[in-house]
């Protein structure tokens, strides 16, 4: 086992396999049928690890939102296939696996699990708990199944860990280091006490810690099955195989671009912290089929947007994924040929103790995605598109007095933004933030108001929320919730609130308000406050509070499009008559919703003439 004080490893660099295994996997002759039946089990096991943990778990985090992922590793361990889950989990999982088996070194055993969330042994945050379970077969380790999930609560002064006063992550919650929960089998009943008893709706914890290891037991199940029926050797040689698919789709996108270096920058928003706008910068530099990317950001601050090293990995991959827009297989093979730096520790995005940095998953993530999407965008304007809406997200608790428990939970609902907009298609409404790209579910609104004391009494996509252009963005999200005969704390997280999602190829906002991130209080149908900061609020019974959330940035000047798909817009709600004429040039009569095609004309014409 390592020494515990050895948890300052160099940066981190996507392993690459030895030279002899490589140059084996690439000579083996791998028969083409067993490939794609070694791919569809190993597909279908991660599959079955997450319907598990859907069907099984108790808080609405998991069984609603989905805010998990599973991934399966083998021996090395290296990432043979991230299911189509959650970015910001799967390419900080590929750190954190090294390091938990790093930790462990040959103190592992068939009947192990491990459980792990703390950032300095390379978490992504505290509130991301990770499972990991080492999969043996005939006494030598063959896998590893992986199982990560955003809980609904890990101790700390505030619910569900998001502490917009912290200064330091000792404010935050409980940081779990690589410990093990069942030993050779026996379950470490102390260990697992101590952890929930740290933290607030037991319940709920319990039995997601449950469904975790229900998911990383089936995973193991299938691969053993796996193994008996087509031999160690074969199906190493399909992993080598799919391993070698994937770094060549990602060598082949990385050799159509120019080799060179290529710059950018995007805008982290003082969302409260009273630091002023943080610059993020990203260096891509192409030689042939390989790239390397800088990441340069400030000195960490004592407010809880710092990123460590496992977490701002994720959030170059996204970004790098973003622009390369592969298909599967999707595996480590894609980052052979990746290398990075992310600048020195005690950055903003390479933290170090005692930083905090609950809110780093969405902020900065996002924006550290944008700025390395940006510089690769630089050298193939072709592959730009529009960022998606960032997170500006509540987390909401309380006590329910139908049973007298409390009860907390992260409503991923309220975060859901809308997608950016490509060169050949409108961005998805309700499809975001970009942390979760698309793999985040808002469920069933009498799900929640079963499992909680609150009325949900909207949700629904923001008239004029979307970023314009010929193709427009998606529609960002109202979500207001009552509390039901108790006080409620909500705690507001995340950004967008003050910059728009940034579009792209000439895309441009004239109306920032409603595309913008806020959090308002109402009462008898009134807004009594509105916030675009962070900060832990009170909900009295009869007041209600709505999260708005951004929509994502278009594609192209708004003023290219159609003006018939401006009016199917306005029909459905999407855009209002006042944004067409501001933002896409277009005149509606509003009596008929019919276009004026000459005052449109005229309206495109003199923006041109004033280069708008």
């Amino acid at each position: 086992m390592m020494d515990p004080g050895q948890r300052e490893p160099p940066d981190f660099v996507p392993a690459r396999p030895q030279q002899k295994d490589k140059e084996t996997a690439m000579a083996r002759d791998v028969d083409p049928i067993t490939l794609a039946v070694v791919r569809g089990v190993l597909e279908t096991t991660q599959r079955e690890m997450t319907l598990t943990l859907e069907k099984t778990a108790r808080s609405s985090v998991f069984n609603v939102a989905h805010d998990y992922s599973n991934a399966i590793f083998n021996h090395r361990p290296e990432m043979i296939l991230q299911g189509q889950d959650i970015p910001i989990h799967l390419g900080g999982l590929i750190p954190a696996m090294k390091e938990v088996a790093r930790y462990f070194g040959d103190d592992l055993h068939d009947g192990d699990v491990i459980y792990h969330n703390d950032p300095a042994y390379k978490g992504s945050h505290i509130v991301d708990c990770c499972m990991y379970k080492p999969v043996f077969f005939r006494g030598e380790l063959a896998f590893w199944t992986v199982c990560k999930g955003h809980v609904t609560d890990i101790g700390g002064p505030v619910p569900a860990g998001y502490n917009p006063d912290a200064k330091e992550i000792y404010a935050e919650g409980l940081r779990i280091p690589p410990v093990k929960l069942w030993d050779k089998s026996v379950e470490r009943y102390d260990v697992i006490n101590f952890m929930l008893t740290n933290m607030r709706s037991r319940r709920d914890q319990e039995g997601d810690l449950k469904a975790q290891l229900g998911a990383v037991n089936v995973g193991a199940r299938n691969l053993i099955a796996l193994l008996e029926k087509y031999g160690v050797q074969t199906v190493r040689d399909c992993i080598d195989a799919l391993m070698d698919m994937a770094d060549h789709h990602m060598r082949q996108i990385i050799r159509e671009v120019p080799d060179g270096t290529y710059e950018s920058a995007a805008i982290l928003e003082d969302s409260g912290h009273g630091y002023g706008e943080i610059e993020i910068r990203a260096s891509v530099t192409i030689e042939g089929d390989t790239c390397h990317i800088a990441i340069a950001s400030p000195r960490q601050i004592p407010y809880f947007i710092n990123s460590y090293e496992g977490n701002s990995i994720s959030g170059v991959y996204l970004g790098l994924m973003m622009f390369a827009q592969l298909d599967p297989p999707y595996n480590e093979g894609l980052y052979r040929c990746v290398s990075v730096d992310l600048g020195p520790k005690g950055t903003l995005c390479n933290a170090q103790e005692p930083a905090p940095h609950v809110n780093c998953t969405t902020t900065p993530m996002e924006t550290l995605a944008d700025a390395v999407r940006l510089a690769f965008e630089k050298a193939r304007p072709g592959r730009a598109v529009g960022s998606w809406g960032h997170s500006s997200g509540v987390n909401i608790a309380g006590r329910d007095q139908r049973n007298s428990e409390e009860y907390v939970t992260m409503v991923l609902a309220s975060l859901v933004s809308g997608a950016g907009a490509t060169g050949y298609m409108d961005g998805w409404h309700a499809c975001g933030p970009q942390s979760c790209f698309g793999a985040l579910y808002s469920g069933d609104i009498e799900t929640l108001e079963y499992a909680y004391p609150i009325i949900i009494h909207k949700y629904g996509l923001i008239t004029d929320s979307a970023g314009a252009g010929q193709y427009r963005g998606g529609c960002g999200t109202v979500w207001e919730v009552e509390p039901i005969g108790h006080e409620m704390t909500v705690v507001s997280f995340g950004e967008g609130r003050k910059r728009p999602a940034i579009g792209a190829n000439g895309a441009s906002v004239a109306i920032a308000a409603s595309k913008l991130g806020r959090v308002e209080l109402w009462r008898n149908g009134k807004v009594i406050e509105s916030h675009q900061e962070n900060g832990v609020l009170k909900v009295k019974d009869g007041f209600r509070l709505a999260t708005y959330n951004p929509g994502g940035g278009g594609w192209g000047s708004p003023f290219l499009r159609d003006p018939a798909m401006v009016v199917t817009d306005i029909r459905n709600g999407i855009v209002s008559i006042a944004a067409a004429r501001a933002e896409y040039g277009v005149v509606v009569n509003a009596t008929d919703l019919t276009v004026d095609h000459a005052a449109t004309k005229a309206v495109r014409a003199d923006r041109e003439q004033q280069g708008q």
